[in-house]
C-alpha cells in the first residue's frame, strides 16, 4: 500500500512518538557487605570511583630499574596489544549496532538485452521478440524503532564495549603487577644470593682453620668433614638459587616484550622497603577494580538483551522507498517519462514460531541472573583479596620483627658457639648447629621481607590501582578521627 507523502509524515510521527524501551529498569546487583571499616583497618566507606587515574602505582618502591621496567609493558607486551584490539573490536561492533539510528540507502543501475517467449501469457501482438531494459535508481529503507529493539541492541553493545574496556585495563593492571611480582621475587631471591655468597666465604674460613686444627693435633678429622658438608651444602643452595633467579628474569623479559636470551636486569644495589600502606586507605579504590567494572557492565548489557527479545513478540515497522530511471533500451533514459519513485510502510509479523521468542527471552532473562549472580561473586572475591592481603601484610610485619630479634640471638650464638670452638671447649657439631640456626634465621628474615614486598604488589592489584598521597594524607586524617 502506497501513502500520498502528507499522510505518510503524519504516520511516522505517530509511530515514533509511541516508541518505547521493553527493556526492565536496570538496578545494579546489590551484595550485602559492611560499609563501615575493614576487618583490620579502618577505611572510608567507598564510592564508585573507577574512572579515576590509576597512575603509575609501582614508583611507591622508589626503584629506578622497575620503573624502566614498567614503562616497557604498555609498549611492547604482546599481551596487551592483544587486549586492546579486543576492546577496539567491540567498540567497531557497537558501532555497527548503532547504524540501525539511520535509515539504509542503497544504488543501483542495470542494462539488459532481453528476448521473451512467443508462448508468454498476455503477450501482445505488437510486443517485440527482443528488448532492452534499462534501469538507475536509488532505495531506503528505515526501521521504526517503536519497541526499543535497536535502541536496546545499542545499548547492550555499548555495555559489552564498556565491559572490554574494563577487562583491558584489568589485563594492563594485571601485567604491571606480574612484573612488579616478578621483580620483587627477583630481588628476595638476590638477597638470599648475597647471604648465601657471605655464608660461603664465612664457612670457608671456618674450614681453613678446622684443617689448620687438625694439622696441628687440636682437631678431629670429624671436625673438618663436618665443616666440608657444611660449606659444600650452602654452595648448592647457592647454584639452586641462581637458577631461580634466571627463572624470574627469563619472565620479566617476556613481559617486557623481549626474548628471555637477549634481556639481563643488573644485581641492585640496596634493598627495597616495604611501602607504608596509609591505615585509613579510602575503600573507593575497590569500587576502581576493572573486574568489578566489567561485570556489572557484563550485568547492563544483559538486562537490555531482555529487551531485544521482548520486541520479538511485536511487529516490526519498516518504511521503504525507491527513486529512478527505466525504461526498454534507446536513448532518454533520464527523462521525465522513464521516472519512478515508491513509498510506503510495511509490516511483518510472526504468527508461529514453535516457541522460539519464548525460549530466547528465557534464555536472556537467565543471561541476567547469571551476569547478576557472577557480579555478586566479583565483590565478594574482591574483599576477600583485599582483606587476605591486609592480613598478610600486618602478621608478616610483626613475623619480621621478631624474626629480626632471632636472627641477632643466632649471630650471638654463632659468635659465641666459635669462640668456644676456638678456645677447644667444645666440638665442632656446636659450631655446625649454631651455623644453621643462623643461616636459617637470616634466610626466614629475608624470606619475610620478600613477601611483604610481593603481598602489598598484590595489595595494590585488588585495590585496582595505586593510590596518590593525598589520598595517604586524608586517610590518616581519617583514621585520627575515628
Amino acid at each position: 500500500m502506497i501513502f500520498k507523502p502528507s499522510r505518510h509524515a503524519v504516520a511516522v510521527a505517530v509511530l515514533l512518538l509511541g516508541g518505547c524501551s521493553l527493556a526492565p529498569v536496570y538496578h545494579v546487583p546489590t551484595v550485602s557487605i559492611p560499609t563501615d571499616a575493614w576487618k583490620d583497618n579502618p577505611w572510608q566507606v567507598a564510592k564508585p570511583a573507577d574512572e579515576l587515574p590509576r597512575g603509575a602505582w609501582w614508583q611507591i618502591y622508589g626503584d629506578k630499574s622497575l620503573d624502566a621496567l614498567e614503562a616497557k609493558i604498555e609498549q611492547d607486551n604482546p599481551s596487551l596489544a592483544a587486549a586492546l584490539a579486543r576492546y577496539e573490536q567491540a567498540t567497531a561492533y557497537t558501532n555497527q549496532l548503532r547504524a540501525g539510528f539511520f535509515p539504509s540507502v542503497d544504488g543501483g543501475a542495470a542494462s539488459s538485452r532481453n528476448r521473451q517467449s512467443d508462448n508468454r501469457p498476455l503477450r501482445g501482438a505488437n510486443q517485440p521478440d527482443v528488448y532492452g531494459a534499462n534501469s538507475v535508481g536509488i532505495s531506503a529503507n528505515y526501521e521504526l524503532d517503536i519497541w526499543g529493539r535497536v535502541r536496546n541492541l545499542v545499548a547492550a553493545g555499548q555495555a559489552t564495549a564498556q565491559a572490554s574496556a574494563a577487562d583491558f585495563e584489568g589485563v594492563k593492571l594485571s601485567l604491571h603487577a606480574q612484573l612488579a611480582d616478578n621483580y620483587m621475587a627477583l630481588r628476595g631471591v638476590e638477597a638470599q644470593a648475597k647471604l648465601l655468597s657471605d655464608t660461603v666465604d664465612a664457612y670457608a674460613s671456618a674450614l681453613t682453620l678446622t684443617q689448620n686444627r687438625h694439622l696441628g693435633g687440636i682437631a678431629s678429622g670429624l671436625d673438618v668433614a663436618r665443616a666440608e658438608t657444611q660449606l659444600r651444602t650452602v654452595r648448592a643452595q647457592a647454584a639452586d638459587i641462581a637458577a631461580q633467579r634466571a627463572i624470574y628474569e627469563h619472565a620479566i623479559a617476556s613481559l617486557v616484550g623481549q626474548p628471555a636470551m637477549a634481556f639481563s636486569l643488573a644485581t641492585a644495589k640496596r634493598r627495597l622497603a616495604v611501602p607504608d600502606i596509609p591505615v585509613g586507605l579510602p575503600s573507593a579504590l575497590l569500587q576502581r577494580r576493572p573486574d568489578i567494572a566489567a561485570a556489572e557492565r557484563r550485568t547492563a548489557a544483559a538486562n537490555a538483551t531482555i529487551g531485544v527479545a521482548r520486541a520479538a513478540y511485536y511487529p516490526d515497522f519498516t518504511i521503504g522507498s525507491a527513486l529512478g530511471f527505466q525504461n526498454t533500451g534507446g536513448a532518454g533514459l533520464l527523462t521525465a517519462p522513464n521516472s519512478f519513485w515508491t513509498l510506503g510502510p510495511a509490516l511483518i509479523f510472526n504468527i508461529f514460531d514453535g516457541g522460539l521468542r519464548d525460549a530466547q527471552l528465557a534464555q536472556a532473562k537467565f543471561a541476567l541472573e547469571q551476569t547478576g549472580a557472577e557480579y555478586r561473586a566479583t565483590v565478594l572475591a574482591a574483599f576477600q583479596q583485599v582483606e587476605d592481603d591486609l592480613s598478610h601484610l600486618k602478621y608478616d610485619r610483626e613475623g619480621e620483627l621478631d624474626q629480626d630479634a632471632a636472627v641477632q640471638s643466632a649471630t650471638k650464638t654463632l659468635d659465641l658457639a666459635f669462640n668456644r670452638y676456638r678456645e677447644g671447649a667444645v666440638n665442632y657439631l656446636e659450631v655446625v648447629t649454631a651455623q644453621a640456626a643462623a643461616l636459617a634465621a637470616e634466610s626466614s628474615a629475608l624470606d619475610l621481607h620478600t613477601r611483604q614486598l610481593r603481598t602489598s604488589v598484590d595489595l595494590v592489584r585488588t585495590l585496582g590501582g595505586g593510590w596518590t598521597r593525598k589520598e595517604s594524607v586524608d586517610s590518616k586524617l581519617i583514621a585520627s578521627k575515628d
